[in-house]
């Protein structure tokens, strides 16, 4: 089923036209979809260049434990006195580096960046169904970035329960200087972010259902388009655990309940609460936890599929099976949040079902995996830095993920849970992989969004170095995790066990110092090309899809005059003709979604 574009959007852009906006209404309070995606795309990077800050110092720590540091007095204040680190603020730059990275960096600068950017020029939209309610999300979205890093400068110290915030450390506020207001503030940041994340998915579904243009069936729609909309399902139905989950932390510490707390002796002395449990929470939080994967993978994986197809001039291998292994991700996903708890004291046959349905995951994950790897196979290549960095998602997503079923057996996982094995998977697994979407999404639609060109040479120190540094710091840590050190940790020096460890901490530390400053060659890149930069082309990768049929100037309403009609899927590349003696379009490689059939040509779709 497709929808064509109502005539009264068309009557209203063109009215619009004669509008000159304000900076505030182009620039801060904007309904435009595009610029909705650059709000979230720099206030995501900002955050993630706090976050890697953040991990920056802990890597410092746990290099030189015994050392001292100018630094850690100028960034931490008192928490740094003399050089030394509190090891309270490790805790807590542990917690707030996992809160920032996954939510404000994976989930909104994916999801938000590239949902808003693409949804509607890829289905032949004008705008998002409510350009009101996507401006809403984005300034729920900003003010929850500004709750969380406000939590710094607190008396006490940000949240220091880790990323996971398990109760009792999280619910008592006077168990530790983070578990005061730090902890409350964010329990609001997370709060915000959700309502924000919500408005956000709920726009995504409404505006792929029904404001797609005419002949743009759902079989005809883009892997990313696909990746989006089944990234926004999964949001609805998770995110609101953990606000149930967070409200009810709120009550715990703040008006007396015993929701996650029972039994609690601090100090000698006995606390009122009974009847409550934190493996509840436990529940609660991961119901959502490990969708969050998914919802961090999926839009990286969607943007993979988009642009190895375009780089490989090759249809995407097993389209259908790329949908139907999304929308297995997408139920698997809900129904394996167990695995995270084998050392709860779980009844035995219910960690098996989690066994099982963890396992069953891999099969889905590993469709995606061959079928990249196949439309890679004699294709074309055009290693451009877009490219390469899909490549280096392919392979972190299969190394990340072979380490997944030891964790996902919960004989095994007990061996090395809470240990640097798990750090290393789930950092490759999701954190490396959706950062390499990320950053393949920026250098792909880079011209769409600002009409130039980004510096190629430098996309290929970018990612040369981040490659190889991303697996310097996390494949050493599968072996310091199975030998035992275990992680949040400040420092390990008074376990002489681990004495022949410290080394492989330095190696890892430098490694990470090296990847982060590759970092900088971004940043001077992303900057100086929005400015001075090679201008844009319409359709500088030869891409089927309807986003490059719109002007390289942004216009309100996406397209000048009517909405482009689509009569094919979205990957005819070296599609030949019915003679077999050139291509569709004679000397092209490609054609776009709103070119006609000919005659006699038929319509693949697999």
């Amino acid at each position: 089923m497709s929808v064509a574009a109502q005539p009264l959007a068309n009557d209203h852009a063109h009215e619009e036209g004669h509008h000159e906006p304000t900076f505030i209404e182009k620039y801060i309070f904007s309904t435009d979809h595009k610029m909705i995606a650059k709000q979230y795309l720099i206030s995501g990077l900002i955050m993630g260049f706090i976050g890697i800050a953040m991990s920056m110092l802990m890597r410092l720590q746990l290099a030189w434990p015994n050392e001292t540091f100018w630094i850690y007095e100028v960034l931490l204040g008192r928490f740094g006195e003399d050089g030394v680190m509190d090891p309270s603020i490790y805790l807590a730059l542990s917690t707030i580096h996992g809160t920032i990275m996954i939510f404000y960096v994976l989930t909104a600068g994916l999801s938000g960046t590239f949902s808003n950017l693409l949804i509607p020029l890829q289905i032949g939209a004008r705008d998002m169904a409510s350009g009101f309610m996507n401006m809403l999300s984005f300034w729920l979205f900003f003010i929850s970035c500004v709750v969380i890093v406000s939590s710094f400068f607190v008396e006490a110290g940000p949240a220091s329960a880790g990323w996971t915030v398990y109760p009792p450390l999280s619910a008592l506020p006077q168990a530790i200087g983070g578990s005061g207001l730090g902890m409350t503030l964010w329990l609001v940041a997370i709060t915000i972010f959700v309502a924000s994340s919500l408005l956000g998915s709920l726009n995504y579904i409404v505006t792929v259902l029904n404001l797609r243009t005419q002949g743009m069936t759902m079989t005809r729609l883009p892997l990313t388009i696909w990746a989006f909309f089944v990234t926004a399902i999964i949001g609805v139905v998770s995110f609101p655990v953990l606000l149930a989950a967070g409200l009810l932390l709120l009550m715990d510490r703040s008006f007396g309940t015993s929701f996650f707390l029972s039994d609690i002796y601090i100090q000698g002395e006995v606390l009122s609460y009974q009847g409550g449990s934190p493996v509840l929470y436990e529940h609660l939080f991961w119901f959502l936890g490990h969708p969050e994967v998914y919802i961090v993978l999926l839009p990286a994986l969607g943007i993979t599929s988009e642009i190895i197809a375009t780089n490989s001039r090759k249809p995407i291998f097993g389209y259908r099976a790329m949908i139907a292994s999304i929308l297995a991700i997408a139920f698997l996903s809900t129904v394996v949040w167990g695995h995270h708890m084998f050392v709860s004291g779980m009844n035995p046959f219910l960690g098996s079902v989690f066994t099982f349905t963890t396992l069953l995951i891999a099969i889905p994950s590993a469709v995606k995996a061959f079928n990249y790897i196949t439309t890679l196979w004699k294709g074309n290549l055009q290693l451009n830095p877009g490219m390469l960095f899909s490549i280096g998602l392919v392979s972190t997503f299969i190394t990340g993920g072979l380490t997944g079923i030891i964790l996902g057996d919960s004989t095994l996982d007990i061996n090395v849970h809470d240990t640097y094995f798990v750090i290393a998977h789930f950092h490759l697994v999701m954190g490396i992989s959706a950062l390499y979407g990320l950053f393949a999404g920026i250098y792909h639609w880079f011209p769409k969004m600002f009409g130039r060109m980004m510096n190629k040479n430098l996309g290929y120190v970018h990612f040369w170095i981040t490659a190889v540094g991303a697996y310097g710091i996390f494949f050493p840590m599968h072996f310091i995790g199975m030998a035992g050190l275990p992680r949040r940790y400040y420092k390990f020096t008074e376990f002489p066990y681990f004495d022949d460890l410290a080394n492989t901490n330095i190696l890892i530390s430098v490694f990470a110092f090296i990847t982060a400053g590759a970092q900088l060659f971004f940043v001077y890149n992303f900057i100086s090309s929005i400015f001075y930069g090679k201008r844009a082309e319409q359709n500088p990768w030869k891409s089927n899809t309807l986003e490059w049929t719109t002007p390289v100037k942004h216009i309100h309403g996406n397209w000048p005059g009517e909405i482009p009609q689509v009569h094919r899927w979205s990957y005819d590349y070296s599609k030949l003709n019915k003679e077999e003696t050139d291509y569709v379009i004679a000397g092209q490689d490609f054609v776009p979604q709103n070119v006609p059939l000919q005659e006699h040509e038929e319509e693949m779709d697999d």
